[in-house]
């Protein structure tokens, strides 16, 4: 099976939060949900030489994220009602709204708060992967709309082929050995490992301020 997944240039992107904003805009989502997060990761503090002088170690970088259509979904495996599964050709994960009953277990599952509980359909939603336009030969919306061209898609081992020092995870996110997702990440000079504790989520009302997340 292809599984498919995204490249992320953290070298590159700038925060701008086009590639959330045109899956809202194409999705037509509400106000309250957005398939796709950007994350302002910042730190760093001031140290005083003794002398008069100081010294800044501060950092700040931004992570763009969707579904990481993982090899392991936690979402998938405490789904109740089976509704949630990989598809065959593509890895994508996808959510069967017929299935879904609502009880919102996938949203309190992923490790990358991704899914999200439509509090009017009572089903959950989430990213997945633009799968109509992937069907059809085109890229993600998300991928297509970034101005700086921080976003591929594609076969997740060609992409890390093709693109040398990636890795599968920077913080904010969690370890990659949890689920095991499907992204390829080139970190910039001030990244940090998964797990830091020297940066904090600039903005995280923005990005996990929304109902059930």
């Amino acid at each position: 099976m292809t599984q498919y997944g995204f490249y992320f240039d953290s070298t590159r992107c700038t925060g701008c939060r086009t590639c959330e904003m045109a899956c809202k805009d194409y999705k037509n989502l509400p106000q309250t949900i957005a398939y796709r997060h950007v994350y302002d990761y910042e730190g760093g503090a001031w140290t005083d030489a003794g002398d008069g002088t100081y010294t800044s170690d501060a950092f700040a970088y931004h992570v763009s994220l969707g579904c990481q259509h993982c090899a392991m979904p936690a979402c998938m495996a405490k789904c109740p009602s089976g509704a949630i599964s990989k598809d065959t050709d593509t890895g994508l994960v996808l959510i069967d709204e017929e299935k879904c009953t609502g009880v919102g277990a996938c949203v309190e599952t992923c490790p990358y708060n991704v899914p999200v509980l439509d509090e009017e359909a009572k089903k959950g939603v989430k990213c997945d992967g633009c799968a109509e336009r992937v069907s059809a030969g085109l890229k993600p919306i998300c991928v297509e709309a970034c101005p700086l061209r921080a976003l591929e898609f594609g076969d997740i081992e060609e992409l890390r082929a093709a693109h040398e020092g990636t890795v599968a995870g920077i913080a904010p996110m969690p370890s990659p050995d949890e689920t095991t997702p499907s992204i390829a990440i080139l970190p910039c000079p001030a990244a940090k490992e998964p797990g830091d504790a020297t940066g904090a989520i600039a903005n995280g009302k923005e990005v996990t301020g929304v109902p059930a997340a």
